[in-house]
């Protein structure tokens, strides 16, 4: 760590805190140096590496913005994908991975999304699953009746 100051390569830390949620550390330094104070904030990497094989940094932007298709015409708000993202992130970097691939985080998202809203999750599920005729989507939508008659039950037993 280069002291911002005069470029001294030596510094102490002072004091580490941890992010509210957890994801980066804020560390306080004194360079060895000049004695002058610098704040340094870590966040461990994650990289993804998609299906052509390039490898590029995680990015919540782009969850959203693939989640939004999804969601065009339906009441789902930016505050509702910004948490959404946020969800498929913790639940990638839960994996423990520093590299995961892009099928991970499509995986990831279905979750959410289906709890989100079901007609979205339809539309990202066809493109995501590579739906091939109107079978899968048959399939797709008695999995969600049923798995919303399971909960339904589970209602009514509580």
């Amino acid at each position: 760590m280069h002291c911002p100051f005069c470029r001294n390569d030596g510094s102490r830390v002072v004091d580490s805190r941890t992010s509210d949620d957890g994801t980066s550390i804020r560390r306080r330094r004194e360079c060895t140096q000049c004695g002058r104070r610098f704040s340094t904030v870590e966040t461990a990497s994650l990289s993804v590496r998609k299906r052509s094989g390039v490898v590029e940094p995680f990015n919540r932007a782009k969850v959203i913005v693939g989640v939004r298709r999804a969601c065009q015409g339906r009441p789902v708000s930016d505050d509702d994908l910004a948490l959404l993202a946020h969800k498929v992130e913790e639940k990638v970097r839960a994996s423990g991975q520093a590299l995961v691939d892009s099928q991970d985080i499509g995986t990831a998202i279905l979750g959410p999304l289906r709890e989100l809203d079901e007609v979205a999750y339809l539309r990202f599920a066809s493109v995501y699953s590579s739906f091939d005729s109107l079978e899968d989507f048959a399939a797709a939508i008695e999995e969600l009746r049923a798995n919303g008659a399971e909960v339904g039950k589970a209602a009514r037993l509580d």
